[in-house]
């Protein structure tokens, strides 16, 4: 979703691409490039963000009119979709409202391409149209992504169905079966080798196809592949599994072009001390844009008041009042939700609706905002002008001689003393140092004594530095109370290193963000920064991602099983699902291309396994 490298400050000097790419998500979506002027300078799609926005940086390679577009970029946004699919349509869309420079202006809808289904009563045909009209009845299908996946799929339900393509008038006049039927694309309908009841069968799997109600006809296909598989009759089922791969890509479901109506899907992400609110706005079940806001926010207010103090904003606050839709979809229920929402109906002059459980398409919109906020959130932290700020404040929090550049964390993760782990995270002068990161396996300790375990993770550190290897820290911090500290300060004696300072990180009596208690080891003083404090924000963020990084290695560390493929180790899926996956996609390749929704369609795979099984293939 929108993440823009900082949309509250002014950009120095050239797009700061090495940042902001550090942090950008791999999964499929549009990204949205600006001038330091704030106009949109490109919109494009990608399978995969990061490889793509990263291919505009490149050194060399790069043509003369991508060269002047690189040069003008001040700031990028991204908006993440649920396939690649998604990602052309809401290209599109973005195109034909923003207009920017750099694009080739698209068609409009009306040009989008369909499959259609004539009215002849006994013996109708399915073909390419471009545009949907009312005239001469028969059924549509569509809108779809592009001309080329619906003329090979048409191509391929010629194939399996064996459905006449041709217009009416060749075929009323046909006397003898045509070429299609030589080569076993129709059953030759005009001259009557085939009863209309046989026809209306083929014509009723199509259609089965088309709209998704298709289990049974996959089924049958899968069954066909692996019985010509049996047989060793490889091509055949390569060609069975090209025919379920094509299918499934013409009637997959776009989220972008989903049910009708409009809405406002808005989505909240805090971390660090940061409050990311991405609004998404769908019209005619077409999401046809994003933005992202970073309001101040006191550490006492909760989500659901900073959703109400935002939706006052939003929709009142403004020299122009906004559309009002007549759903707004919200993750938490919201402060004074009745009393808003009838503000807002007042306002509209019709009804409009503060929603928040929700099924269906509103509930993968709503689940979209929030992987985009989260994004967004991840992005702006990571942004080298944040991260030099709060490296500025720290300085003077913690009254330092000089600014850090190299910063370490530590924090201990097990589970009932079983299994325990030590992290290392490292943070520089441009934010998380990820190739710099380091796990410990503790051993020979006590079950669930932290102390030991931090005394062995900083031994084990610090005497290969006092070695003379390793990169020397400027600053450590202890995730832990005055207990941890005073096992690093002794450690640190015993080493005899004295010239890096300590700072211990204690949650504080509520255990509340925000509350956190700083302890100096050398001096012993205990002191808190506010709340709104950049260097605070900082702490919380290598605090956060040094406890993120020890529970990932010790869930790694715990689990048993040992990967034999991309789908082994996945928790919950096992050899039967497995099989059942590979039968429906026909391979692990399909599998990565294929969203959430498509994998739900697969027996016994739920939403949150398929979420599940997602997140593992994009290694989220």
């Amino acid at each position: 979703m929108p993440t823009r490298s900082d949309p509250e400050s002014t950009h120095i000097g050239e797009f700061d691409s090495k940042s902001f790419l550090k942090q950008l998500t791999e999964r499929p979506g549009v990204y949205r490039m600006y001038d330091d002027g704030g106009s949109v300078l490109y919109v494009g799609k990608a399978r995969n963000l990061k490889k793509r926005v990263g291919s505009y940086f490149r050194k060399t390679g790069l043509a003369p009119k991508t060269e002047a577009l690189v040069s003008k970029i001040a700031s990028i946004e991204v908006t993440i979709t649920g396939s690649e699919t998604e990602a052309l349509l809401l290209e599109q869309n973005l195109i034909k409202s923003l207009r920017p420079p750099y694009n080739i202006l698209l068609r409009d809808d009306k040009s989008y391409p369909y499959i259609y289904l004539s009215s002849h009563d006994d013996y109708p045909s399915l073909t390419f149209r471009r545009g949907r009209t009312k005239k001469g009845g028969g059924t549509w299908f569509g809108p779809f992504p592009s001309s080329g996946a619906v003329k090979e799929s048409l191509n391929i339900l010629q194939k399996v169905f064996r459905i006449r393509s041709c217009n009416e008038s060749y075929f009323r006049n046909r006397t003898r079966p045509c070429l299609q039927y030589q080569i076993n694309r129709c059953t030759a309908p005009c001259v009557g080798y085939v009863t209309p009841e046989e026809y209306q069968q083929d014509i009723r799997h199509a259609a089965m196809f088309l709209e998704g109600k298709n289990p049974a006809i996959i089924h049958d296909l899968m069954n066909a592949m692996e019985t010509a598989s049996k047989s060793l009759e490889f091509e055949k089922a390569a060609a069975y599994r090209d025919q379920i791969n094509h299918l499934r890509h013409v009637q997959e479901q776009q989220s972008v072009d989903g049910e009708g109506g409009d809405a406002d899907v808005i989505a909240i992400a805090q971390d660090a001390g940061v409050v990311c609110i991405v609004v998404i706005i769908v019209r005619g079940g077409r999401v046809l844009g994003t933005k992202d806001y970073f309001p101040r926010y006191s550490i006492e207010q909760t989500e659901g008041e900073l959703l109400s103090a935002f939706l006052g904003q939003y929709y009142f606050g403004g020299n122009t009042r906004r559309e009002i839709p007549r759903d707004i979809l919200v993750p938490v229920e919201v402060d004074g939700q009745e009393l808003l929402a009838q503000a807002l109906t007042e306002s509209a002059n019709r009804e409009t609706r503060i929603r928040g459980n929700v099924r269906g398409e509103r509930r993968r919109w709503l689940e979209l905002a929030m992987t985009n906020a989260r994004q967004t959130l991840l992005t702006h932290l990571a942004s080298k002008e944040t991260v030099f700020r709060r490296l500025l404040a720290l300085r003077d929090l913690l009254e330092l001689a000089e600014t850090p550049s190299r910063m370490e964390c530590f924090d201990i993760s097990h589970s009932h003393g079983e299994n325990t782990v030590a992290s290392c995270v490292v943070f520089d002068e441009n934010g998380p140092l990820k190739s710099d990161y380091r796990l410990y396996n503790i051993e020979g300790v006590t079950a669930g004594d932290d102390y030991a375990a931090m005394r062995q993770v900083l031994s084990r550190r610090y005497k290969r530095l006092v070695a003379g290897e390793g990169k020397r820290p400027d600053l450590v911090f202890i995730d832990g109370g005055k207990g941890q500290l005073n096992i690093a300060r002794e450690v640190f004696e015993e080493l005899e290193i004295s010239d890096i300072p300590l700072i211990g990180v204690a949650k504080g009596v509520t255990r509340r963000a925000g509350m956190e208690q700083l302890i100096d080891a050398m001096t012993g003083d205990v002191f808190r920064a506010p709340a709104d404090s950049p260097a605070l924000h900082l702490i919380q963020h290598i605090r956060d991602e040094s406890h993120r990084f020890a529970i990932t290695g010790h869930r790694a560390r715990r689990d048993k099983k040992r990967r034999q493929s991309t789908l082994e180790g996945i928790e919950g899926v096992g050899p039967k699902k497995r099989r059942d996956l590979i039968r429906y996609f026909g391979g692990i390749q399909e599998l990565r291309k294929a969203g959430v929704d498509e994998m739900i369609k697969v027996p016994g795979i739920s939403k949150s396994l398929a979420d599940t099984i997602y997140a593992a293939l994009h290694d989220e």
